[in-house]
């Protein structure tokens, strides 16, 4: 799926259809430039798991967890340096639970994600607000994501 978003608002409203269609033990993997967007899809997608609590990005703490619909897991991983430092945090403890897992960053830990997950990428169209959102799913348990609409 290929979105082209023109704000803030559009972004979020992606976000939050994806949240309203997720499942425990998905895995969503946002990749990206810095400013594309990744945390804004982020917010969207704890809106639409029902989470009301201000979502920021845990740069610092690699992963911030909250608590909606389902339990939701908000890993940065742009600081990591070494896949070992990730899950020494216990890392794996976290996506293969029954909560919902959002990895900004992924592409620096590939070697980490599972077989099945969802992939965003997130590109910014020339120098405006407009950005390019691409969704691809990997493996049998998103079939069920038939359409996400702007």
């Amino acid at each position: 799926m290929e979105f082209l978003v023109n704000n803030v608002d559009e972004t979020i409203c992606i976000g939050k259809q994806i949240g309203q269609l997720s499942n425990p033990g998905d895995i969503i993997c946002l990749v990206g430039d810095l400013g594309t967007g990744k945390t804004h899809l982020t917010k969207g997608i704890a809106k639409g798991l029902n989470i009301n609590d201000h979502i920021t990005s845990p740069t610092f703490n690699i992963v911030n967890e909250y608590m909606g619909r389902l339990k939701f897991y908000h890993f940065d991983v742009y600081r990591v340096s070494d896949p070992d430092e990730i899950a020494a945090i216990g890392f794996d403890e976290y996506i293969f639970s029954q909560g919902v897992s959002v990895i900004e960053w992924a592409n620096y830990i590939d070697e980490l994600i599972p077989e099945e997950h969802i992939k965003i990428h997130i590109e910014k169209i020339d120098n405006s607000d407009s950005r390019k959102i691409t969704i691809n799913f990997s493996g049998k348990r998103y079939e069920y994501i038939k359409e996400i609409k702007l």
